[in-house]
């Protein structure tokens, strides 16, 4: 089966496809503006979920990547104040295992998010991030 390509969008005259705008939505409920993502990045995120989802993926994928992005661009005190004490926590231990495991869906949305120089300093150098 042929996989199905994400599109920006052109001149007005084509849409945007219906993964991204499920990640804008996403992003949106994670309390981060899909204006300030580069447009490339959200094509990234939306080709990770692709290749870590055989068919589409599942529609609760969208909100979990997009809180783990919310947290790395954001921060922690930021994220809080808007998702609550449980979301960060749930997200400060998907990061520890992402650490941990070195090469994870979540590892990879942390890695993205570290080469777009788009990471939070606090959440570098909480988790000791960087990139060789």
């Amino acid at each position: 089966m042929a996989q199905r390509r994400s599109s920006l969008g052109f001149l007005g005259m084509f849409g945007r496809s219906g993964d991204l705008r499920q990640l804008d939505a996403a992003l949106r409920g994670a309390d981060l503006h899909p204006a300030l993502v580069p447009e490339g990045v959200k094509l990234t995120l939306v080709n990770l979920m692709k290749d870590r989802w055989s068919d589409e993926p599942p529609p609760q994928a969208y909100p979990d990547a997009a809180r783990l992005f919310s947290y790395c661009v954001a921060g922690p005190e930021a994220f809080e104040r808007s998702q609550g004490l449980q979301q960060r926590q749930e997200v400060e231990r998907r990061i520890e295992d992402a650490v941990e495991a070195g090469d994870s869906f979540d590892a990879q949305i942390v890695l993205m998010t570290l080469h777009a120089k788009l990471i939070n300093a606090e959440v570098v150098e909480r988790y000791g991030l960087g990139a060789d």
